[in-house]
């Protein structure tokens, strides 16, 4: 099954996808809620390239690894990832007022989709929150 989550992002497309894309960013966005956080991020920019980034509990209790494989990368408007057997779409769309980014991504089998629509959606919100106070 398929689950997509949007946010609308007040900021030029130049500054979302450079949030979206740079490790320096994404540890300070990449986290549902104010009790876990990334601890690192990395990111190979191109087709065929790969981004992990390190998902921690604050409180030491539990982590994880989320990490892919990109299968297209249009700057400003596309990422397709592989994340194993799932795939992840991610578009970014320039409207008047700043920048729709989209994310359609196959569920996994061990979490609601409820629960895995809302952990998502929340990481995005964060993102969208995180790129509005840069300006």
């Amino acid at each position: 099954m398929k689950i997509t989550i949007e946010a609308l992002v007040h900021a030029p497309i130049d500054a979302v996808w450079k949030a979206w894309t740079t490790p320096a960013d994404i540890v300070q966005w990449n986290a549902a809620s104010d009790d876990w956080h990334t601890t690192r991020a990395a990111v190979d920019l191109r087709t065929g390239g790969a981004f992990s980034s390190r998902m921690e509990a604050k409180d030491g209790s539990f982590g994880f690894d989320f990490a892919g494989t990109y299968t297209a990368v249009v700057t400003n408007e596309l990422l397709e990832c592989a994340l194993g057997e799932r795939s992840l779409r991610i578009e970014f769309v320039a409207v008047p007022d700043g920048v729709i980014v989209r994310e359609t991504f196959d569920a996994e089998a061990s979490h609601s989709i409820e629960q895995q629509r809302q952990g998502w959606q929340a990481i995005l919100d964060r993102f969208a929150r995180h790129v509005e106070r840069q300006r």
